[in-house]
C-alpha cells in the first residue's frame, strides 16, 4: 500500500471520531447542578440521621443513611425554625428537599426544606425532647415549686379575652369569694404571635408587685392548638416569673410543658379558679374554729395560772416550816458533835490520868494501893461514860421534842384541827374583818380542798358582839 493511501485512511478515521469536549471543574459541577435542578427537586428521602451537628449560625448538618449508603444533608436556619423537633443522631426521618452540588468540594447534598419523624409525629417528638431537656435542667423539680398564697386578694390572669374561659373563671371566683381583685392580660393563645403575647403577660405580672398569683389559662384543643404552651420560651418565662403560676391548659387529659414547669397544674380553667381561693363559708368556718381554739387555750392558761398562784401560797408556808425544822435539826447535829467531842476529850483526859497513876503505882510497888487506885479509876471511867450516854440521850429527847413541836405549829397541822386560811381574790391572807367588804369573794383553804364564798356581812370584834 502506498504512503498516499495510508494518509488518506488515517484522515478519514479522524473525521469519523466525535469531537472531544473538555470541561473545567466548575463547568462540570454547574452542569450537574442543572441536572439536579431538573430531575431532583422537592424529593422525599427516608433514612436515619447520623453525624448531626448544629452550627452557631443555626444551621444543621447531618447525614441520612440506610443499610448500605449515606447522603449528606444540610438544614438551614430559615427552614429549621419551622421544624418542631430538633434533629439528633439515630432518629428515623423523612426529609423533603432538593439535591444541590457543593462546588467547593465537588460533593452533592440534600438541602432539606421539611423534616418529619418516622413513627411518632413531629409535635409529639418535639414535646418529648423539650420535656427531657427541661427536666434535666431541674425546671420540673418539686423543690422549686412555690406554695400558693392561702387567701390571695389580687389575682392575675393571662388568657384570651374572648371565649368562655375567662367568663367561666370570673363566674367561679365571684361565686366562691366576692370582692377579689382580678386583672386580665389579654393574650392570643394559639397561632402566630401567641408565644410572644403569653410571655409578655407573664412578664407583666412578674415585673409588678400587684398580683399575688397568676393563672395561665386556655380551653381545650388538639396538640397543635395547645402547642403555644409547649414552647421553650413559655416554659422558661414561667420558671422565671416572680409570682406563683397556676397552669390551666385544656382539659383534664391534656398535658403541656407549661403544666410541668408551673407551681401548680389545674385540670381545667374553672378548676384553677376553684383552687386559687376557698369559699367564703369555708374561710369563715376556719376562722370560727381558730377563735374557739384560741379561747380554749386562753381559759386553760388562766386555769393553770390560778392554780399556780394558789399553790404558791401553800408552798411558801410549807417552805418556811421545812426551813425551821432544818435549822433545828442542824442545831441538834451540832450539839451532838460537841458532846461527842467533849466525851472524847474527857476519856482522853481520864486515860492520861490513869496512865499517870499507873506509873506512880509502878514506881512505889504498892500492890494494894495500886489495886485500890485502879478500882477507883475504873469507877470514874464508868461514871464518865454513863454521864456522856445520859447527855446524848437527853439531847436526842430534846431533838424529838423540837421536831414534834414544829409539826404541831405547822399550818397544815392547824388546818387538820379544823381551822382554815381565808384569802381574798388576790391571794392575800385575811387576818381582820376590816380587810374585806360585803359582796367581795373569798377563797377558803381547808385541810382538804378549798371553798369560794361571798361576804354577806362584815362585823367587828366578835368579843363585843352579843
Amino acid at each position: 500500500m502506498s504512503a498516499k493511501t495510508v494518509a488518506d485512511s488515517t484522515q478519514m478515521s479522524l473525521l469519523l471520531q466525535p469531537e472531544r469536549h473538555i470541561y473545567r471543574v466548575s463547568e462540570l459541577n454547574a452542569a450537574v447542578q442543572r441536572m439536579f435542578e431538573a430531575e431532583f427537586r422537592s424529593i422525599w428521602v427516608a433514612g436515619e440521621i447520623s453525624g448531626c451537628r448544629a452550627a452557631n449560625s443555626g444551621h444543621y448538618y447531618f447525614g441520612l443513611k440506610d443499610e448500605s449508603s449515606q447522603l449528606k444533608c444540610a438544614l438551614f436556619k430559615g427552614a429549621a425554625r419551622y421544624i418542631k423537633f430538633r434533629p439528633q443522631d439515630g432518629l428515623a426521618v423523612i426529609a423533603r428537599g432538593s439535591l444541590e452540588v457543593y462546588e467547593a468540594r465537588g460533593e452533592y447534598q440534600l438541602i432539606v426544606e421539611t423534616l418529619e419523624p418516622q413513627g411518632a409525629g413531629a409535635l409529639q417528638l418535639a414535646f418529648e425532647q423539650l420535656k427531657r431537656k427541661l427536666a434535666a435542667e431541674g425546671l420540673f423539680d418539686a423543690s422549686r415549686k412555690r406554695p400558693l398564697p392561702k387567701f390571695p386578694a389580687r389575682i392575675g390572669i393571662v388568657t384570651s379575652p374572648a371565649g368562655a374561659v375567662i367568663r367561666d373563671m370570673l363566674n367561679v371566683l365571684e361565686r366562691r369569694f366576692q370582692g377579689l381583685h382580678v386583672r386580665l392580660f389579654p393574650a392570643q393563645v394559639q397561632g402566630e404571635g401567641s408565644v410572644d403575647q403569653v410571655c409578655a403577660g407573664l412578664n407583666f405580672f412578674s415585673r409588678r408587685t400587684w398580683a399575688q398569683v397568676v393563672i395561665l389559662a386556655r380551653g381545650g384543643g388538639s396538640l397543635d392548638d395547645l402547642w403555644t404552651f409547649n414552647e421553650e420560651a413559655v416554659a422558661r418565662t414561667i420558671a422565671a416569673c416572680t409570682v406563683p403560676v397556676i397552669s390551666a391548659i385544656g382539659h383534664e387529659t391534656d398535658f403541656t410543658i407549661a403544666d410541668f414547669v408551673a407551681d401548680l397544674r389545674a385540670p381545667t380553667p374553672s378548676a384553677a379558679a376553684e383552687l386559687v381561693i376557698g369559699t367564703r363559708d369555708s374561710v369563715l368556718e376556719q376562722l370560727q374554729n381558730c377563735r374557739a381554739k384560741a379561747l380554749q387555750a386562753a381559759r386553760y392558761r388562766l386555769l393553770l395560772a390560778s392554780r399556780a398562784l394558789h399553790d404558791r401560797g401553800v408552798e411558801r408556808a410549807a417552805r418556811l416550816m421545812h426551813r425551821a425544822v432544818a435549822r433545828r435539826a442542824q442545831a441538834a447535829d451540832e450539839l451532838e458533835m460537841r458532846l461527842r467531842q467533849m466525851g472524847r476529850l474527857l476519856i482522853e483526859s481520864r486515860s492520861q490520868q490513869l496512865a499517870d497513876l499507873t506509873r506512880r503505882l509502878a514506881s512505889t510497888d504498892l500492890r494494894l494501893r495500886f489495886a485500890r487506885d485502879r478500882h477507883r479509876n475504873e469507877l470514874l471511867i464508868r461514871h464518865c461514860i454513863k454521864a456522856i450516854e445520859t447527855k446524848l440521850w437527853n439531847t436526842r429527847r430534846r431533838q424529838e421534842f423540837l421536831a414534834l413541836h414544829l409539826s404541831q405549829i405547822s399550818p397544815l397541822a392547824v388546818l387538820a384541827r379544823g381551822y382554815a386560811i381565808v384569802q381574798d381574790t388576790a391571794g392575800r391572807v385575811l387576818r381582820s374583818s376590816d380587810e374585806i367588804l360585803p359582796n367581795e369573794l373569798l377563797r377558803i383553804r381547808l385541810n382538804r380542798g378549798e371553798l369560794e364564798a361571798a361576804v354577806t356581812a362584815v362585823r367587828g370584834d366578835v368579843s363585843k358582839l352579843p
